[in-house]
């Protein structure tokens, strides 16, 4: 019997050939490869006591936040530093991993994205906003056929607020000519029910735009992997009614 300090020292070349996720990809097929499997092939070589899959299983289960495949883009470069056998390469290749994944669902959620469809803008925006760990608050600036002309951050907040000023949208909607806007922002907490402020918040822009002939379109909130358009659970239509 193996003893389990060995186990935990075998290198990736002491490995059996069924076990070594190269062989296993060469032989198989990528997709026959486990999660911690694939990212040890990303990470190539391990160190003294600590194999790429014992550091892949580290990242992949790590003290915080979610497991899986979703936890990688949720560490930070500090982080990654910490772990035993992450250097400044590994830690680059890991954010560089995160963000092609990120890139990766923009650019596929792109295909239909449609300014008009709540779903598709909150699909398109998703990757970009959703593992934040605070409030950020996205304007979309749109011409007059609903294409978009420009995006921006307009605000970070706390971890469970954003501030954001109408005087402030409006400067750039003016400044690039656009008839109308959306707002999206994320909920770091994963659940996007509007919160009193966001609901006033989006009751004050949605008036001074009224004022000044651009009209807010929607307010998404971004939640994990979910989203609230209080376009389209009837927010608007409340207000209107109300005046």
């Amino acid at each position: 019997m193996i003893h389990m300090e060995n186990r935990n020292t075998e290198t990736i070349k002491m490995m059996y050939l069924e076990d070594r996720p190269y062989e296993k990809c060469e032989q198989y097929g990528a997709e026959h490869l486990t999660d911690v499997e694939l990212l040890a092939v990303l990470l190539r070589t391990g160190t003294k006591g600590e194999n790429s899959l014992r550091l892949a299983q580290k990242i992949l289960h790590p003290p915080f936040g979610s497991e899986g495949l979703l936890s990688i883009p949720q560490w930070s470069m500090e982080q990654l530093l910490k772990i035993k056998g992450i250097g400044k390469v590994k830690s680059i290749q890991i954010l560089c991993l995160a963000e092609l994944a990120r890139r990766m669902a923009k650019a596929e959620a792109s295909l239909g994205l449609d300014f008009s469809s709540p779903d598709s803008i909150a699909r398109y925006y998703m990757e970009d906003l959703r593992h934040k760990k605070r409030e950020v608050m996205k304007l979309l600036l749109l011409n007059t056929r609903s294409r978009l002309i420009s995006e921006m951050d307009v605000s970070t907040g706390t971890i469970n607020s954003t501030l954001v000023s109408p005087r402030e949208l409006f400067v750039e909607a003016l400044q690039k000519n656009a008839v109308s806007i959306i707002l999206l922002h994320n909920h770091p907490s994963g659940d996007p029910t509007p919160s009193k402020e966001d609901l006033l918040t989006t009751r004050r822009i949605r008036e001074a735009g009224a004022l000044i002939g651009i009209e807010l379109l929607d307010h998404i909130i971004i939640g994990d992997n979910c989203y609230f358009s209080l376009r389209e659970k009837g927010f608007f239509s409340q207000e209107s009614a109300n005046r």
